[in-house]
């Protein structure tokens, strides 16, 4: 099969979308597939990724926050692009702009699409009163997403979202984790014992510094006696956070082998975005053997099983995050089991299984738009 992935976002950038990308575009390689990769232009853009050949289009930063890019590819553009190619589909990776007039392309040429919903973006609106730009939000993923043959949800939290919001034909697809890099092996004795010489727990989270993460929140647990918070991650929040919590260690963003070893070294970990469409890191966290947790709202709805691999906490409610938390700080036993049961979870969410239903996905994708089922306003 012939793919061409129109990223939103792509390397250098690391975030969940380019992770997902770059999973993708492997596991096309290990099956024998083609791809095409369309990503926003950056510094030190690949020129290819796992053998697939990467097109940059023109994108300028955003103004509020330099690392995300925003794409000013007219339709034309991409049109020619697909048609010099000849996909056989069109993946659209968190389509925003770039995306938007990739589907709108492919459209014009009657080629079938798979849309990857990724970032809640409304919500994000929503969250800081913005409720005029959270409906307009809601009018654009819209117009986006009637464009494809079929949107793919992270969560059953995501798709049932999407449909509430008149969107149609949703699956959920979740995202894989590398259980081999992610493993409770990997802890550190002499890394934890750096981060907490008295052999205090902990309490590690990961994720972009940036308000919409809520990392502040974790000052209602900074203070727990016997504990120690550890931070992965860098963003735009990382001076104020480290204003609020001043005995944290901030480790700034981790890749590879040091953010595997990292993980696995914490003793329990904490999420506490409340408008995670998903949730890669808890996945990773899981996957290093770690209690988690989050929130119930959201992609941890499908990930924690409440007193089985961590805890879901009503949403806002920092008195009951803070009381889990105390319950794994003291007790050993419930540390342990929560651990076991975190790890066994993800086994079987690895990157292959899942790619292997996305390639199923494309084939239910190809059906349909040969009946004639999508229609769209290519204006």
């Amino acid at each position: 099969m012939r793919v061409a992935i129109i990223a939103e976002s792509f390397l250098p950038q690391v975030n969940g979308v380019t992770n997902s990308v770059l999973r993708i575009a492997e596991h096309f390689r290990d099956r024998g597939h083609e791809a095409l990769i369309i990503a926003p232009a950056d510094h030190d853009v690949p020129a290819s990724w796992a053998g697939h050949r990467v097109v940059t289009v023109p994108a300028v930063s955003f103004p509020l926050y330099s690392d995300v890019k925003i794409g000013l590819t007219p339709t034309f553009v991409i049109e020619r692009l697909l048609e010099d190619w000849q996909p056989d589909l069109v993946h659209a990776a968190s389509p925003f702009m770039i995306g938007h007039n990739g589907l709108l392309a492919a459209a014009r040429l009657s080629l079938p699409t798979v849309a990857v919903y990724q970032t809640d973006v409304p919500s994000y609106a929503g969250r800081y009163g913005l409720g005029f730009v959270e409906t307009l939000a809601w009018a654009k993923v819209r117009d986006i997403h009637n464009l494809a043959t079929l949107t793919l949800a992270p969560s059953s939290y995501a798709r049932d979202q999407l449909i509430e919001h008149g969107i149609p034909r949703v699956e959920v697809w979740g995202r894989g984790v590398d259980t081999v890099r992610f493993n409770p092996a990997k802890r550190d004795s002499q890394l934890h014992a750096t981060w907490a010489p008295n052999d205090d727990i902990v309490i590690g989270s990961m994720g972009r510094l940036a308000p919409e993460k809520q990392i502040a929140d974790l000052t209602v647990v900074a203070d727990i006696p016997g504990t120690q918070l550890v931070i992965v991650g860098d963003g735009p929040s990382r001076r104020a956070l480290a204003t609020q919590l001043p005995e944290a260690h901030f480790l700034g963003q981790l890749s590879g082998e040091v953010l595997a070893e990292t993980l696995a070294t914490m003793d329990f970990f904490i999420h506490p975005g409340e408008l995670e469409t998903f949730g890669q890191a808890i996945q990773e966290a899981m996957a290093s053997g770690l209690p988690v947790l989050a929130p119930a709202r959201g992609g941890p709805l499908d990930l924690i099983q409440s007193g089985h691999n961590g805890y879901l906490y009503a949403p806002g409610d920092l008195v009951e995050l803070r009381r889990r938390s105390v319950e794994l700080v003291t007790n050993d036993q419930l540390r342990r089991n929560c651990s076991q049961a975190a790890r066994a979870f993800v086994e079987q969410r690895t990157w292959p299984h899942l790619c292997d239903q996305l390639l199923n996905y494309y084939e239910q994708a190809r059906r349909p738009w040969s009946d004639g089922e999508i229609t769209a306003d290519l204006r």
